[in-house]
């Protein structure tokens, strides 16, 4: 059995990508009941194209059962095509080395775009973390921010109030 451990923040100094090459990804959600997802993702970088299935399950957002499998990419497109529609995700993932870790920081884009942030997997819920200077706010608990989330109902669909608060812009 995977489990998946994993913390999410909100990138508040995007200068941390510069110079960085990163792996486009778009994605699309399957229809299931929560708290189950499934995802397709379909990878494109300097590696070429890879397309996933993940099965994601568990009520917290920390801490879930994850299970990945390898698809040919003309299936994932088939998939994203056929049964996600326009309902994706796109954003660009970068790594970023950090205090021994491996942090991976998502740019958004299209309605979800300028959403910035960087998650990071941990041994187990009570593992120490230190913060990287270009992080904020930690957002793991916000459903909202969840990738099939995001994908139903886009950072540029939020109220918004509530998208400029997330942003911490001025009204």
């Amino acid at each position: 059995m995977a489990t998946e451990i994993e913390r999410k923040f909100l990138v508040t100094d995007p200068s941390v990508l510069e110079g960085r090459e990163g792996t486009r990804l778009e994605q699309g959600y399957l229809p299931v009941e929560a708290p189950a997802s499934v995802r397709v993702r379909l990878s494109e970088g300097a590696a070429g194209s890879r397309a996933f299935l993940t099965i994601k399950q568990g009520e917290s957002a920390r801490r879930r059962l994850e299970f990945e499998y390898p698809i040919p990419v003309a299936d994932a497109r088939e998939l994203l095509a056929a049964t996600c529609g326009a309902a994706r995700v796109r954003k660009t993932r970068y790594r970023v080395p950090w205090a021994g870790r491996d942090w991976e920081v998502d740019r958004f884009e299209d309605e979800n775009a300028p959403l910035l942030l960087a998650e990071v997997e941990l041994e187990d819920e009570a593992a120490a973390v230190e913060l990287p200077p270009w992080v904020g706010r930690e957002v793991t608990d916000d459903a909202r921010l969840s990738n099939v989330r995001l994908c139903r109902t886009p950072l540029a669909r939020w109220p918004e109030a509530e998208r400029r608060a997330l942003l911490g812009e001025e009204s």
